[in-house]
């Protein structure tokens, strides 16, 4: 082998060793704003293919028992209706929660787009489940864009999405310890509670649809 091969093949090892150590994270975000760049009206199949394959690159998720007193907190919902968050999610039904802000080209669209394979797989069932997605960018999520993003995501009436003003948005985040200080630290979080006054289920990391309707049938077939 001559001195140029040898210094290429040490070259091209330790460009190796360098995409070894590429964190999940690190991958997700490039997959994510590729496919984000990629989307548009005419191709919306291809655009949440590379999302879900995006997604699985990412690690494992971690699930624990909380209980969160919620607080009476005034949002304002997409359909310009200002509510008060504990009454909203007093709701009977089961609630699958999120934090989310339109803008995000990252893990936000990943998550909008498994909340909608979770309202697709659930089927009629989707009607027995009171999805929230609340923002934590609200100087920019306006109701109207709110109503935008929702018909991106072909959401359904169950599926309600929320902002407000600021200091109300991060106290619904830290109320259920979301907050990460900036939208920029945001991290992937879903939320699930049975009925009101049980415990929530606290998802950290980005579950797929298939991890949430299996939640959801355990949680709703518990006694």
């Amino acid at each position: 082998m001559s001195n140029r091969q040898h210094q290429w093949l040490i070259l091209g090892r330790g460009l190796a060793r360098s995409l070894a150590t590429l964190g999940a994270s690190t991958a997700l975000c490039l997959g994510v704003q590729a496919a984000h760049a990629a989307d548009s009206p005419m191709d919306p199949h291809a655009h949440h293919h590379h999302m879900m394959q995006a997604a699985s690159t990412t690690t494992s998720t971690t699930t624990k028992s909380v209980d969160y007193k919620v607080p009476s907190i005034k949002l304002v919902r997409a359909d310009g209706r200002t509510v008060d968050l504990a009454t909203e999610l007093s709701d009977p039904r089961a609630v699958l929660m999120n934090f989310i802000f339109t803008s995000c080209t990252t893990i936000c669209p990943v998550m909008s787009h498994v909340f909608t394979d979770v309202q697709q797989k659930l089927g009629a069932d989707s009607a027995k489940l009171h999805m929230v997605s609340i923002s934590i960018d609200p100087e920019h999520d306006t109701p109207a864009r709110l109503k935008d993003y929702a018909a991106r995501y072909k959401a359904g009436s169950q599926w309600n999405f929320y902002t407000g003003s600021a200091a109300n948005s991060v106290a619904a985040q830290k109320a259920f310890a979301a907050f990460r200080g900036d939208k920029m630290n945001h991290e992937p979080l879903t939320l699930f509670r049975k009925a009101p006054g049980q415990p929530w289920l606290r998802i950290e990391g980005l579950a797929t649809a298939e991890d949430l309707v299996g939640h959801y049938r355990t949680l709703i077939a518990a006694k």
